[in-house]
This record gives structure tokens, C-alpha cells and sequence, in this order.
């Protein structure tokens, strides 16, 4: 016996070397193939479309005379007979025309889901959340969601944190950031991602992030966050979605940045609903939007996707919106002007009518020219710059383009609101006047302007959200000018994500002005 073993230990020991140099050819082989796989797809294999339009997209060619992705879709979209283009390396047909996205947001709503493959892409960071999903746990979330939202008291509870966050945080931000001999510079997009993240937790969670007691600062959180949409985003991007797939598998690369993002995250999320059940329904604000959810849920990693759904809509399409508007109004001094002499004449009016609002927020209301510029400012720069379906069956759109069953069709926003088809001639001008007939603002159709979406699927918490930007617009315009600095170019650069963002922040200097107007301050 003694023998045999002293035979294994010795068959053994010879071939521990042959298993580690096998082991150390496996791994050479798949770093070999991978590198391979990535060069064919900078070399455009001959399988794949050789059409001007997919040539440029594989090589990255239109960089060359564009700042970003989406002004060459533009550019596309505007040459296009029927404004739609066919990107076929990535399955994807693109559109800026209004009765298309009629077609795809109404008049064929059920063939036009989110579809599997765009759940797969971002199901990693919004898991079964509300923008993530299709069919009966979509419409559960949609109605409790729009049930509250539709709440006079939530919107009465809203405007009020809007009010104390403007008050207590955001206005004296802005105070100490321009007082003294040199005005400090600040990142007005950090500002406002830290302005709208307090707004939605207190908001949709009853929470101030102050109570939250994390193991690592709150940036670090938003960081990962950042880098959880940036990196979700770029999955979308890719010609070849095993790419990513197969990166995720072997936990490498973007996709391990990836995860440790999206574990951070869930830190953040898991924290707000243990403080939000340590808190009960004894709180003020215990029919907020989490506690309705939770009323229904008992499942945590569900309640952990609407959390992570509720800041991705409350805090980067706020803050993207905001540092637009006021990235353009830096330009456009003649519109801080109309929007303060506005100001001005609404609260006038009232005090000469001898009627006392009950809140600011009712005056806001009467503010047509803001109402007016802020969606000037976000045709031009929508919070989210396109929004994709997967077609459920073959079809043909309203300029004759066929689409086959599994084919991902988006439409643009961004590249809309510069369609001279669309907004005229004038369409790369911000001019709010557009929205205004005597004085009153018009919409228009959500077809031709779908920053908000339309039909079934319109956003529920739009007017939460518009209440929230024109309270933090005409509180700041009233007392600050804002001057954006270090541009070399007025065309912004984006960085990848779900929601527009502007690469390397939007550094800024915040000017005191002498004789602010006093007319209108958040109580």
C-alpha cells in the first residue's frame, strides 16, 4: 500500500508541471481569441455590412467631424427622405419623424415594447424596475407610481422639500460660491445631481440623505452610480452584444467595473429601505412613494430595482435638465432678463388682484416664459437624448421603412429638436418665444416633442419634475447670474450614459447680482 501512494505522489508531481503549463495555454488561447474578436470588429469583417453608414459607425470614423454620437444621427436623420436610418451592424433603425414615433408610442403601442434584449442590457443596474420592464409588472408599478404622483398632498408635500432644499442648501451654495474678492468656480452639474438626489430621497423615500448611515461617502455612491449608467449604457453601443457578454462571464475589464459599481449601488439602495422600515409609518412622510411600494412588495431585491429606477428618473434627468438650461442661458442673457421682468409682473398681479397663493408654487404655475424656456432648453438638450423599442412582430412604418420581428427601433430626441422639418428653419436657435402664442405657452404634440415620451407610456412624474426645475430657475435667476467657464467650444461634449450628461462637468462662476428681486423666495 505504502508503495502505491509513494507511485501516485511521484505521477502526481510529474504532472503538475504539464497541468500548469495547460492551464497557462488555456488562458494564452482565450486572451489570443479575444484580441483577435476585438480587431476583426475594428477591421469590419466581410460578413458584416459594408454600407457608408455602418463603415463609419464600426470605425469611428464620423469623429472626426463630430463632438458626439448623437450629432452624427442628427446629421443622418436630417439628410434621410423619410428622417429615419438604418444602422444594420447594430440592428437598429433610427427615427426623428413624428408620425413614426406617433406609431411606435400609440398608434402601435403593443407591437413596440422594451423588448428582452433591452432588458438584458441594462438588467444588471435596473433589474425589474419600472423602466426596465413590459406587460403587467410595468402597468403595477405605472399605477401605484401614477396614483401618488396625482396626490394634492404629495405634490403640496414636493413642493415643499423643493422649497426647504432651495432654502436651506442650494440658494446658500450659491451665496458662499460668489462671495468674496475671486468667485470660487463650481461644477453646476455636481450641484444639481446633489441638489435633485436630496429632492427624490426625500421625496419618493421619505429620507434625507443626511440620515442615511453609509460606510463610505455619499460621492462615492454617486460615482458609482455614474459609472453604473455610463457602463450600461456602452453595452447598447456595442456591434456585438457576446462582447460584453462574454466580458461579464469571465468578470473582466468594463464589465468587472461594472459590477463593482452596481454592488456599491445595491450598498445605497439596501440602506434606504432598511432606514425607510426603521422609520415606520409614524413619519411624516409615510405615504411616500417606497412605502406604497413596500406596502405591496415584500420582496426586497424587487423594492431594490424601484429604488434604483426612482433616482436614476429623480436625480439625473433633473440635474441633466437644469445644467442645460442654464448652460444656454449663460448665453442668452436677454432670456434671464425676460425671465426676471416675468417674475416680477406675476407676483405683481397677484398683489394688485388681492389674491395671496396659498404657495409659491401656484405661482410658478402663472410663469409662461419659464415654462416656455425650460422646454426650449429641452428640445434642444433632452435629459434623455433617444429611447429604443424591439419591434414584437414584422412591421412597416408611416415612411414606408419595413421593420422585422426582433429589430430595435429608436427615436431620437436630440436629433428632433434639430429637424427643420420639424421646428423650422430656426430649429438650432433657443428661442422660447416658439411656445408662446399672446403670451400663454402652447404645447405641442408629444410626438413631435417626446423628451416627456407619449401615449401610454408618458412619463408619470412629469410635472414633479417641471415644478422642481422652474422652482430652482426662478429662485436662482432672480438672485445669481451664472457664467459658464473654460469652454473652448460652445457645442457641449456628452459622456456616455443613460441620460445626458456633459463630459468633465459644467464648471461655472456664480455672479451676486446687486439688486436681486425679492418678489418670489422659496418659504
Amino acid at each position: 500500500m505504502g508503495a502505491d501512494a509513494t507511485a501516485l505522489h511521484v505521477l502526481a508531481s510529474s504532472l503538475q508541471p504539464q497541468v500548469v503549463a495547460a492551464i497557462f495555454f488555456a488562458s494564452a488561447a482565450c486572451t489570443v481569441a479575444l484580441a483577435v474578436l476585438l480587431a476583426s470588429l475594428r477591421l469590419r469583417p466581410p460578413w458584416w455590412c459594408a454600407c457608408a453608414v455602418c463603415e463609419a459607425y464600426v470605425t469611428a470614423s464620423w469623429a472626426g467631424e463630430f463632438d458626439n454620437l448623437c450629432d452624427w444621427y442628427a446629421h443622418l436623420l436630417r439628410r434621410a427622405p423619410g428622417r429615419t436610418v438604418h444602422v444594420h451592424v447594430l440592428g437598429n433603425v433610427l427615427t426623428a419623424n413624428p408620425p413614426t414615433v406617433d406609431h411606435m408610442l400609440r398608434g402601435r403601442f403593443d407591437n413596440y415594447p422594451k423588448g428582452a434584449p433591452f432588458s438584458a442590457i441594462l438588467a444588471d443596474f435596473l433589474g425589474r424596475g419600472i423602466f426596465n420592464v413590459d406587460g403587467d409588472p410595468w402597468l403595477f408599478q405605472r399605477k401605484l407610481a401614477a396614483a401618488e404622483l396625482a396626490s394634492p398632498a404629495l405634490r403640496c408635500f414636493a413642493a415643499g422639500v423643493v422649497a426647504s432644499e432651495l432654502r436651506c442648501r442650494l440658494i446658500p451654495l450659491l451665496h458662499s460660491a460668489s462671495s468674496g474678492r475671486e468667485e470660487k468656480v463650481l461644477d453646476l452639474q455636481d450641484v444639481f445631481r446633489r441638489f435633485a438626489f436630496d429632492c427624490i430621497c426625500r421625496i419618493s423615500f421619505g429620507l434625507d440623505p443626511g440620515c442615511l448611515e453609509l460606510s463610505l461617502p455619499m460621492s462615492a455612491f454617486a460615482d458609482a452610480f455614474d459609472t453604473a449608467s455610463m457602463l450600461s449604457a456602452r453595452r447598447a453601443a456595442a456591434p456585438m452584444h457576446v462582447l460584453w457578454k462574454l466580458k461579464r462571464l469571465l468578470n473582466v475589464g468594463e464589465e468587472r467595473e461594472l459590477r463593482d459599481a452596481i454592488r456599491l449601488v445595491d450598498t445605497l439602495a439596501a440602506e434606504v429601505i432598511r432606514q425607510r422600515r426603521k422609520l415606520g409609518t409614524a413619519a411624516a412622510s409615510g405615504d411616500d412613494l417606497l412605502s406604497r411600494f413596500m406596502g405591496s412588495i415584500n420582496d426586497d431585491k424587487y423594492l431594490r430595482d424601484i429604488v434604483v429606477s426612482f433616482m436614476l428618473a429623480g436625480r439625473d434627468t433633473v440635474a441633466s435638465g437644469l445644467t442645460a438650461f442654464f448652460l444656454l442661458l449663460s448665453d442668452h442673457p436677454d432670456v434671464a432678463a425676460a425671465i426676471r421682468d416675468e417674475v416680477s409682473r406675476v407676483v405683481l398681479a397677484g398683489d394688485d388682484d388681492g389674491h395671496h397663493p396659498s404657495s409659491d408654487d401656484k405661482l410658478i404655475k402663472d410663469m409662461h416664459y419659464v415654462h416656455a424656456a425650460l422646454h426650449e432648453s429641452m428640445r434642444l438638450f433632452p435629459p434623455v437624448q433617444f429611447d429604443s423599442k424591439f419591434a414584437a412582430g414584422d412591421d412597416t412604418l408611416p415612411d414606408g421603412t419595413f421593420v422585422a420581428r426582433g429589430t430595435r427601433v429608436t427615436y431620437h430626441a436630440y436629433a428632433m429638436g434639430r429637424m427643420e422639418s420639424v421646428w423650422g428653419p430656426d430649429c438650432a436657435e433657443f428661442r422660447p418665444e416658439r411656445w408662446l402664442r399672446d403670451g400663454r405657452f402652447v404645447p405641442v404634440s408629444p410626438y413631435r416633442y417626446p423628451v416627456f415620451q407619449g401615449g401610454v407610456r408618458v412619463c408619470v412624474g412629469k410635472e414633479l419634475a417641471i415644478m422642481e426645475m422652474k422652482s430652482v430657475i426662478v429662485s436662482v435667476v432672480q438672485s445669481f447670474d451664472i457664467e459658464a467657464v473654460g469652454r473652448s467650444s460652445h457645442r457641449p461634449k456628452f459622456a456616455p450614459g443613460l441620460t445626458a450628461t456633459f463630459a468633465g462637468g459644467v464648471p461655472v462662476r456664480v455672479h451676486r447680482r446687486a439688486r436681486a428681486s425679492s418678489a418670489l423666495r422659496p418659504p
